[in-house]
């Protein structure tokens, strides 16, 4: 059985991963076939209120929030290889370019948390597939871009695929239910709720860049 990787980057679209597309992700694995392996890094962040939108001023911990949507079955990012995987999936939400990389702050100049960017490398260069969802494509280009130029997408939005772009990596436009497939480096990316307005929507890309990512490993 095909072993998928998914990190998370915490539990709420505002300061850790987006629990639809978290989900959306897990459930797809499931129905291929294939097993998941959850991960996040064990570090703090800003907590932020899901109904305002405004940081409250708590801190909370990457790994304990992200175990609320791996219902506890999740491990230390640092724990875990290249080799323990056939491939590798990032959800989105802005855990993904807050808490495991500074782009959603930085853009092109963003630096990566450390854990994420050994296991991208790794994946990387083991030639692993790699998934990323919404706004992970970024963390993606961030970590690969001047070494591997990857294909990635997050949608259509100008300002971010520019930043993209300085990364060294190459963003490609994309519908909400397609994805974008870089061949050589094996990166599947889809745009989720970059562009999405309905869950129906970010449903049709996630499975099939899921698909996609499950029969490249």
């Amino acid at each position: 059985m095909k072993k998928i990787g998914v990190v998370l980057s915490g539990c709420g679209v505002f300061d850790g991963s987006e629990i639809h597309e978290a989900v959306l992700t897990l459930l797809a694995i499931d129905r291929s076939g294939a097993e998941t392996l959850c991960m996040a890094p064990d570090m703090e962040f800003r907590e932020v209120n899901h109904l305002t939108s405004q940081e409250t001023g708590a801190m909370r911990n990457v790994l304990v929030e992200s175990a609320r949507i791996a219902r506890g079955k999740i491990r230390d990012l640092k724990t875990v290889t290249a080799a323990d995987l056939d491939a590798i999936i990032f959800p989105g939400g802005f855990g993904a370019a807050k808490n495991l990389c500074t782009f959603a702050e930085k853009g092109a100049a963003a630096t990566i948390h450390p854990e994420a960017a050994r296991l991208i490398r790794e994946m990387a260069a083991a030639k692993k597939p790699i998934g990323a969802i919404c706004i992970a494509p970024a963390l993606i280009a961030a970590t690969l871009g001047r070494d591997f130029r990857p294909k990635v997408t997050i949608g259509t939005d100008a300002g971010t695929a520019a930043a993209i772009a300085e990364t060294g990596s190459e963003h490609v436009s994309c519908p909400v239910t397609e994805f974008v497939v870089d061949r050589e480096n094996r990166i599947v990316t889809t745009p989720a709720y970059m562009l999405a307005s309905r869950i129906s929507e970010a449903a049709a890309g996630i499975e099939k860049a899921v698909k996609a990512v499950i029969e490249m490993a």
